[in-house]
């Protein structure tokens, strides 16, 4: 007996890779178009160049927006390498992302709450542009400066679903700070769904469910159904058939194909 089977094969364009004049990705010229807000969050799957979309709106932010500096915060030290220097220009941009070595503090020695912060109280008081450190070290240095030491500043977060509006979550309590206050600029980046709230998370993911998710019948869902069902029916050789065919036309017949099998297995 010969089973139909079906195989999808998704079209793949390679356009969401293809860079423009200024060097940049769909997705990094689509962030760049919105550079000039205070507030901006990029989420978007991993390795799809987050990292360089932030330094095309950190430095355009720096030369252009009259903001003095810009901290990038990264959760652990090995990702601080993400935002090592890169040479835009060779790309077409009008500037290269530079970053002091004395001032990517995820590869100076010391601890967190330490000598790291005494270094990060030290750039906010020099002229240098850029400085990259992780969220402790960042956390640390708001406890020990106050958020007002961060005015006219871009704060740039990586992995922001490690932000939590829970009060025990001290990145996200300085975040809301700086919020309130209004004299930051923040970029959130982000290629995974929040988990901050593990609570609300917790909720929100037993709502997820395979029953909820075809109740609400969501168009790529219904096409993908369509499509499907188009496919298998081009297997059992019904070339009459459309989306708008009868269940009971369906059901008769695969009940006729089913005896029929069955008559000839004996």
């Amino acid at each position: 007996m010969t089973v139909p089977s079906v195989s999808v094969t998704y079209a793949q364009s390679g356009a969401s890779t293809q860079a423009n004049a200024l060097g940049m990705r769909p997705m990094q010229e689509r962030v760049y178009e919105r550079r000039g807000e205070q507030y901006l969050l990029i989420k978007s799957p991993p390795a799809s160049g987050k990292s360089r979309a932030l330094m095309f709106v950190a430095l355009d932010k720096l030369a252009n927006q009259g903001l003095k500096q810009a901290i990038i915060v990264v959760p652990e030290k090995t990702i601080g390498a993400s935002f090592n220097d890169e040479p835009l220009s060779q790309f077409g941009f009008w500037a290269d992302w530079q970053v002091a070595p004395r001032w990517n503090l995820c590869n100076a020695p010391g601890n967190d709450d330490g000598g790291k912060v005494q270094s990060l109280g030290t750039f906010l008081a020099s002229d240098d542009p850029v400085l990259v450190c992780t969220h402790a070290t960042f956390r640390f240095a708001v406890d020990q400066y106050g958020v007002e030491a961060f005015d006219d500043r871009l704060i740039a977060v990586d992995e922001f679903h490690h932000v939590s509006a829970n009060p025990d979550n001290r990145l996200g309590a300085h975040l809301g700070q700086f919020i309130a206050r209004d004299k930051t600029h923040i970029v959130a980046m982000t290629g995974s769904y929040f988990r901050g709230d593990a609570a609300a998370t917790e909720q929100a993911l037993k709502k997820r469910t395979l029953t909820n998710l075809y109740n609400k019948r969501p168009t790529w869902l219904d096409n993908d159904h369509k499509a499907l069902d188009t496919a298998v029916a081009t297997a059992y050789g019904w070339d009459d058939y459309s989306p708008d065919m009868p269940d009971q036309e369906i059901l008769s017949r695969l009940l006729a194909l089913n005896l029929e099998r069955a008559e000839r297995q004996g």
